[in-house]
C-alpha cells in the first residue's frame, strides 16, 4: 500500500527560508503504527528518497500522541532566490506519495 493511501495528511512547507518540513499525519492509530514499524521512514530512507546527505536532515521525530512524524531538511536553494522552483516548499512532499509500505 502507498503512504498516500495510509496517511490522512501528507504535506510539506517551509520551515524558514533555508529548510523544508514534511508532515505525515494519520487519523488511524493502526495505519500510524504500520508505517512506523515498517522501517520505510527513517533518516536514511528520506535522505535516499530526496537524494540528500543524511546530515541535511535537521529534525526527525515520530510523535505518538499526535499520530504523526515531522521531518525537516535543508533546502538546496533558499526560498525566493534565483533558481528556487518552490518558494513555499509546498510541493516537496511529492516523493513520499508513492512510497510503498508493506
Amino acid at each position: 500500500m502507498r503512504l498516500y493511501d495510509l496517511a490522512h495528511v501528507l504535506r510539506s512547507k517551509n520551515s524558514g527560508p533555508f529548510e523544508v518540513t514534511l508532515d505525515i499525519l494519520f487519523s488511524d492509530p493502526e495505519a500510524y503504527e504500520r508505517v512506523k514499524k515498517s522501517g520505510r521512514i527513517t533518516r536514511e530512507a528520506i535522505a535516499a528518497l530526496y537524494r540528500i546527505p543524511v546530515s541535511h536532515i535537521t529534525d526527525f521525530a515520530w510523535y505518538d500522541p499526535g499520530l504523526g512524524v515531522k521531518i525537516t531538511f535543508l533546502r538546496d536553494t533558499s526560498s525566493g532566490t534565483v533558481g528556487d522552483r518552490d518558494v513555499y516548499g509546498a510541493q516537496q512532499h511529492a516523493p513520499l506519495i508513492d512510497l510503498e509500505i508493506p
